[in-house]
C-alpha cells in the first residue's frame, strides 16, 4: 500500500505484479475503467469478455481496501475516482517447443505490472470541505514554556512545616 501526496490531492496506489497476461492486453481493459468512478469501473470489470479483466479486479479491489483501511483519509470506496490505471510490461519467460526436423520455435510467454491509484471524486472533496468549514473550530492549549512553568511553581505557597509536640 502506498500513498502519494500530490500538490493537488491524494491518491492510493495498488499494484499486481507478474500477471500472466501481456501487458497489450492488460492496456485494453485499463483504459476501459481510467477515469470512472468505482462502482462503475466494477461494473464495467464484471461484464468484460477479456480473462486479464479479473486480474484488473482483483488489483482494484486491493486499491479500495488500502484507501478505506488507511485511518488518516477516512475515505469511502464508493466516492473514489480511478485516477491512474496502467499496465507495464513484466519479465518475458522464454520457452522452446520442438518442431519438424529437429528444430525448434521459441515461445514467449508474456507478463505485466497493473497499477491502479484511486483519488478521492471532486464531489467527495467539495463536501468534505463543506463539513470542516461547518464544524465549530477549537483553539489549541497554549503550552507553558519551562521559565514560565517554573515561575508557577515558584509562586504556589510550599507546604508548611507542622510543628510536632511532643507529648
Amino acid at each position: 500500500m502506498a500513498v502519494v501526496e500530490t500538490a493537488q490531492r491524494q491518491t492510493v496506489r495498488a499494484q499486481a505484479k507478474w500477471v500472466h497476461s501481456s501487458a497489450r492486453k492488460a492496456r485494453l481493459v485499463t483504459d476501459l475503467i481510467r477515469g470512472r468512478s468505482v462502482p462503475e469501473a466494477r461494473t464495467v470489470l464484471a461484464f468484460s469478455k477479456r480473462a486479464v479483466a479479473k486480474d484488473v479486479e482483483k488489483v482494484l479491489r486491493s486499491a479500495v481496501a488500502n484507501a478505506e483501511s488507511r485511518p488518516d483519509l477516512l475515505w469511502n470506496g464508493d466516492d473514489l475516482v480511478v485516477a491512474v490505471a496502467y499496465a507495464d510490461e513484466g519479465p518475458t519467460l522464454k520457452r522452446w517447443r520442438a518442431r519438424a526436423r529437429g528444430r525448434a520455435s521459441s515461445i514467449k510467454k508474456r507478463t505485466c505490472h497493473i497499477t491502479i491509484e484511486l483519488a478521492q471524486s471532486p464531489a467527495a472533496v467539495a463536501v468534505a470541505a463543506e463539513a470542516a468549514a461547518a464544524a465549530p473550530k477549537r483553539r489549541a492549549r497554549k503550552q507553558a514554556e519551562p521559565a514560565q512553568a517554573d515561575e508557577a511553581e515558584a509562586e504556589t505557597p510550599a507546604e508548611q512545616p507542622t510543628e510536632e509536640t511532643e507529648e
